[in-house]
């Protein structure tokens, strides 16, 4: 053997990894999924509880089932009269009643017409009463869009004499309104004179004139 053979140095060698480090992974991964199939599973519960007060359903009725809307108007409703302060000093002042929707309604049956006015959110009662053909729209002072007129009416229970006023958005709402607030009054006293629901045909107006050419003459 020559010297150069002796003194070339030896390469060093690489070691390969080691296999055995995958599968000691794969183990850690497999071991909480054991765990997980060895811990008992949780049963959902099916049992029923019993109220111990039975409440009925109860069917709430505003008393205008057997009525029908003639026609409706968002509007502010005052009152004239003595406050809570002033009662028996004699002191009347205008006060607030509510905002909400002013209707005319007509019931089904016997076809008589009421002015309704609820305060809209709690839907109380703040007018109710009977269109009575007597009943008269005046102007209100220093205003073009409100009506002022005294009626007895039923909104507290009982019936009292009231002075109402109602102002709408504008002039021409306001008329709207008197215009088929007046309408229905004549309806009204032509029920109440025990004639029927006016015939919106116009047949009872020419009854009426076919009977007056058969009056006889006083020559």
């Amino acid at each position: 053997m020559s010297d150069e053979q002796e003194t070339k140095p030896t390469e060093p060698k690489v070691e390969e990894p080691k296999a055995e480090e995958p599968a000691k992974v794969e183990e850690a991964v497999v071991e909480p999924e054991k765990k997980k199939e060895d811990a008992p599973k949780e049963e959902e519960s099916t049992a029923t509880f019993e109220p111990v007060i039975q409440l009925d359903e109860v069917d709430v009725q505003n008393g205008e089932e057997e009525e029908e809307t003639l026609c409706t108007y968002r509007s502010k409703l005052f009152v004239y009269g003595e406050t809570l302060l002033d009662v028996g000093t004699g002191k009347k002042t205008w006060r607030e009643r509510g905002i909400g929707e002013a209707r005319i309604l007509r019931h089904r049956e016997h076809q008589r017409l009421r002015f309704l006015m609820r305060q809209e959110k709690t839907m109380k009662v703040i007018a109710n009463h009977a269109l009575d053909p007597r009943i008269k729209l005046e102007p209100n002072a220093g205003s073009d869009r409100s009506w002022v007129w005294s009626c007895y009416d039923f909104a507290d229970g009982e019936l009292e004499e009231k002075v109402f006023a109602l102002r709408f958005a504008n002039t021409e709402v306001a008329m709207e309104f008197k215009e088929k607030y007046e309408e229905h009054q004549k309806e009204m006293e032509k029920l109440l004179a025990g004639e029927d629901k006016p015939d919106e045909d116009g047949k009872a107006d020419e009854a009426a004139e076919a009977l007056s050419g058969l009056k006889t003459s006083d020559e």
